[in-house]
């Protein structure tokens, strides 16, 4: 995701947006009021469409419009988009946090605030090679139509951000939201298609299930239409996508550890555990989940994380809330396994502390508890600010645990150190996509750290951190025994 802004940046932009909002009402459609969405014919209005089919049908239509425009024309849709996030920051943000009702608004507003950050049409360059015989370049071509797959979590910034680097890599989209963020998903889609279609002249570049369900999901892998699929969201969608005979770009699941040891900057640790951890209620998939700490300062760590401002439970209170937290499912051999409860994911500390049986202030905003290391919030990716830590023997320790709390989906991990040994040996041991050495999670993602980002991941099938190369076709034009300029 791209959130290249410094945190003093973020804290202005919270700051304006809370005051802005504390003083205006939403402008939001009431729950089963029309919001104009049944006026769409079956054909599909300002890209939103009631029958996949027809959706990445159009969005074909569009990608060859689009090709006859050029790098040009896609620059210009690049920066509608980014211009859009930048302007609607404030609006979007609360529509998304109004209609999913999980996270921190403030921080659904800036990573919309964010969006102009992501790579465009410069991170395309072409391959050029010259010798004895003749010339030979290699070129970023389009796919055609990419299916995107977006999460509840991230809404309207993930669509933008995939189309920031889709289109710039000359493909048309059709997306297939998640249900829970459907509607300000579509709002999104029904302004850029105005945009585009004023400013650039096509129609329905981009495109959307107005009512996304499994069928509409199984219609766009089954798709003629339809090149290649972007999949951000579970592992269920991720699997279903694998199967689906097309080649899929898949940002799976992850459940990131920190390690600290005994060299870290404790104070600053602490800091930066809470910026990521807490960001957005832990909704990123980068977030920091569970932390180990060596036996050596961990008295001395959480003390500092304290300072910081995060607040502890004790255990009877983690008993309460892991109760609420988990239920139990037994699976085809008998065993059982922990399922979230979808109620708390995205939840306040506030209201995490209250089902614990636990008070803090208003402006606690991460919870942790002491735990075993196969603890449920330990094992399990559970998306709320409240982080488990576990004492250790050693680096050893620490990193083996991590690595099977991790559970090998290559995702994201963090340490605080000073050794460098230290952080090789976890690098090699984890093997994660994203590896940040003393700093929050979202320094690997741009903030705090140098480097772009997205909000696709693609950890399952190894593309990183998405950009518009991943969604081209490396081509190769070669002129055998001339134009070379020797």
């Amino acid at each position: 995701m791209s959130l290249n802004i410094d945190e003093a940046t973020l804290k202005s932009v919270v700051e304006d947006v809370l005051k802005k909002l504390g003083q205006q009402a939403a402008a939001a459609p009431a729950k089963g009021s029309d919001c104009g969405c049944s006026k769409s014919s079956s054909k599909g209005r300002d890209g939103v469409f009631q029958d996949a089919g027809e959706a990445a049908e159009a969005a074909s239509h569009a990608q060859k419009q689009l090709r006859k425009l050029g790098i040009a024309g896609r620059a210009k849709i690049v920066n509608i988009v980014k211009r859009t996030c930048a302007e609607k920051a404030e609006e979007w943000g609360k529509l998304e946090f109004e209609e999913t009702k999980i996270g921190r608004l403030e921080h659904k507003v800036a990573k919309l605030a964010g969006i102009p950050g992501v790579p465009g049409v410069e991170w395309l360059a072409p391959r050029g090679m010259s010798g004895d015989h003749g010339i030979t370049m290699e070129e970023n071509t389009p796919f055609g139509v990419v299916g995107g797959i977006t999460p509840v979590t991230h809404s309207i910034p993930t669509i933008s951000c995939n189309i920031v680097s889709m289109v710039a890599a000359g493909n048309g989209v059709v997306f297939n939201a998640h249900p829970g963020g459907a509607r300000c998903a579509a709002e999104a889609i029904r302004h850029y298609n105005r945009l585009f279609k004023a400013e650039v002249g096509i129609e329905n570049l981009v495109t959307i299930i107005e009512k996304p369900t499994l069928e509409s999901f199984e219609s766009l892998c089954k798709s003629p239409h339809v090149d290649i699929l972007c999949v951000t969201g579970g592992p269920g969608v991720v699997k279903a996508a694998m199967a689906s005979g097309k080649r899929a770009i898949c940002a799976g699941p992850g459940n990131p550890p920190v390690v600290v040891d005994e060299s870290a900057n404790l104070a600053k640790a602490a800091r930066d555990i809470i910026l990521g951890g807490a960001f957005d209620n832990n909704l990123l998939c980068v977030g920091e989940k569970q932390i180990f700490v060596l036996d050596k300062i961990y008295g001395a760590f959480l003390q500092a994380f304290k300072d910081a401002g995060a607040v502890q439970i004790n255990d009877a209170q983690l008993a309460k809330l892991t109760e609420a937290a988990f239920t139990y499912k037994k699976d085809g051999g008998g065993c059982s396994h922990p399922v979230l409860n979808r109620d708390l994911v995205g939840a306040d500390a506030t209201r995490l502390a209250e089902v614990a049986g636990a008070s803090c202030s208003a402006s606690t905003q991460l919870l942790f508890a002491e735990t075993d290391a196969d603890h449920p919030f330990v094992m399990e990716e559970q998306m709320m600010p409240m982080v488990p830590v576990v004492r250790v023997r050693d680096i050893e320790e620490a990193i083996e645990l991590a690595r099977v709390s991790e559970h090998g989906y290559k995702h994201s991990s963090m340490i605080h150190s000073l050794n460098v040994e230290h952080m090789g040996m976890m690098a090699r041991a984890l093997d994660s996509t994203v590896f940040v050495k003393n700093g929050s999670c979202l320094a690997g993602l741009g903030t705090g750290g140098e480097g772009y980002s997205s909000f696709s991941i693609a950890t399952t099938t190894g593309e990183g951190i998405t950009t518009p190369d991943t969604f081209t076709r490396r081509r190769r034009c070669v002129m055998v025994d001339n134009l070379q300029m020797y």
